[in-house]
Formats: C-alpha cells, structure tokens, sequence
C-alpha cells in the first residue's frame, strides 16, 4: 500500500522507488501483486507517465489513511523515544505463546528500553484467557473480538496461514497438487483453528474464483504453532502454520511451501483493551510502538517476498 500511495503521487515508478529506496522493477513487482490482490488494475502505465484507473482512484484514498496511520504511529514511538516521556508503572500483556516468544518478546523488550519506569509482565499462553476478568492491560490475538462490548481492537499485521513440509517428507511421499490430495497425506493440526480439521482453500479472482474445503484427517495435533513446526521439520507430515512462526524455516529450506497457487483464509493479529475506558498512556504507547513495528508490512513477510515465498504482500 505503502508503494502504491507513492507511486500514485509521484506518477512514476522511477521516481517512487528513488524516494523509497528501491528499484523500479521491485516498485513494479510490488503493484503489480497488490492489483492481483485486488482483482483490479490500479494504474495506467505508459512510456510517458503513470495514472490511476477509476478503481485506482477509489482505492488511493484508504491507502493514504493507513499509511498515514502507520507512518503517525512512527512519529510518535519516535517522539517518546527522543523526550524520554515519563510512562511508568506495572503493564499485564498476554499473546499467543508462538508469537509472543518469536516476536512480540523482542518488540516489548525494546519498548521497555524506551520507558524504564514501565514494569511489564508478558504472558505468553494460546488459552483464550478473557482480558478483564484476569486483568490484563493489553491482549494480542489473532482473531476477532469475543466480546466486542466489552473490548476495543486495533489491528497490528496481517496474520498469513501457509501449508509447508520438510523436503524428506515430499520426497517420501509426494507433494500435494490440489487440496483433495490432502485427504491422502499425514497432517498436523493446530487446535486453535477456528473451523477444526475443515481446512478452507481458494484462488483466482473474479468468474475463475475456486473455494475448497477439505476436512483431513490430522495425523497430529497440538495447540502449539511451534511444536507442529518441530514435527514437520521432523518429516512428521504437511502443517498448517503461519508466516510469523515459518518464515525462517522457509528462508533456511527446513520446510517449503505446499499448495502455494491456492491461499488460505487471512486473519490478523490485533491488539485488545477494555472498551469501557480509554486506554492509558503506557498501553497507548505500546500500541503505537506495535503498529510503527508491524506495518505496513510486517518483516516476516517482506522477508518471504523478497525471497520469492510468499506471492502478494
């Protein structure tokens, strides 16, 4: 979105890259994967300049709000940082135990370099604790709200599912070439999925839209991401994971992609806070210093793209 609102402003893709940093071919790449995204063409290329289409020009301007927004959001983490502004005090964080160990340990780490007087306790556990009744300040999850009376959400990043295996295991028993195959292959299962072993896949845009949902037979499951992990880069079988949790193993080739040409649901990783009072100074800053850390695009999946692993960010 990031590359797109510059490109827009800049009518060029030359020109969009010089201010970003990058090349034109990766600016290129980059629209070009968010207009099949979409379903929709965003620009007019020509050898002269660059224009928005209709659907181009109805979606420039939400880009422009969340970019924005994140681009704030920078500012003040920022801004705290230089003036040493005075947060302190105890700050309750419960996350996911995968994310919270492989991510979110690190970014609360750092805040906390920033504001020394905050006391924070992190508690990394994938029960859906209720927020309120154990007292948390602040919950990350991934998902919507339980109870969205009771809470208030901010998204923080895409939360992307990818299906991958160890090359031994392809090579015992064969890749996957459509999702009915699964039925014929060891799966592991996290147990948190929302819709169980009913695994949901579609691709294409449009009239050539394609939606399966295959109901596999898990081979293993467990409620942790990065056991199943472990289990696959065993050979165990296919997993059902996340970017966040598998974007190293992908780099490293421990695990490669499955099923790459078909996309699973999307969700996302939000912040949660009790709706009924505004959040305080110390949780306001920490939800802007997540969203400064995590958006546009979180670096787990620029990591993947940058690689060629991951097709649209």
């Amino acid at each position: 979105m990031e590359v797109f609102v510059e490109v827009a402003q800049q009518r060029s893709f030359t020109a969009a890259g010089q201010r970003l940093g990058m090349t034109r071919a990766m600016v290129s790449k980059m629209v070009m994967q968010l207009e099949e995204k979409l379903g929709a063409r965003l620009l007019h290329r020509s050898t002269r300049e660059v224009s928005l289409t209709d659907a181009g020009r109805a979606y420039l301007a939400p880009c422009m709000t969340a970019v924005s927004q994140a681009q704030e959001a920078a500012r003040l983490v920022a801004h705290a940082a230089q003036t040493g502004a005075a947060l302190a005090g105890p700050l309750r964080i419960q996350a996911p135990s995968s994310f919270g160990s492989a991510w979110l340990a690190d970014a609360v780490a750092r805040f906390c370099l920033l504001h020394r007087q905050v006391q924070a306790e992190l508690l990394v556990d994938d029960a859906l604790l209720d927020p309120i009744r154990h007292g948390f300040d602040l919950t990350i999850r991934v998902g919507g709200i339980p109870d969205s009376s009771a809470l208030a959400m901010r998204p923080l990043a895409p939360c992307r599912a990818v299906l991958c295996a160890s090359p031994a295991y392809l090579a015992q028993w064969g890749a996957p070439q459509a999702p009915t195959d699964l039925l014929q292959h060891h799966c592991l299962h996290f147990s948190h999925l929302t819709n169980g072993t009913n695994w949901h896949f579609e691709r294409g845009q449009g009239a050539q839209r394609e939606e399966v949902s295959v109901r596999v037979q898990a081979g293993f499951t467990a409620n942790n991401g990065l056991v199943l992990q472990q289990a696959a880069q065993q050979g165990l079988g296919i997993v059902y994971s996340t970017t966040f949790l598998a974007w190293r193993a992908l780099l490293e080739g421990s695990l490669v992609p499955v099923l790459a040409d078909w996309s699973l649901p999307l969700n996302y990783l939000s912040a949660l806070y009790p709706a009924s009072r505004q959040p305080s100074p110390k949780v306001r800053a920490l939800i802007d210093f997540l969203v400064a850390e995590y958006q546009p695009v979180p670096s787990w999946d620029r990591e993947l793209a940058a690689a060629g692993l991951l097709a649209v960010i």
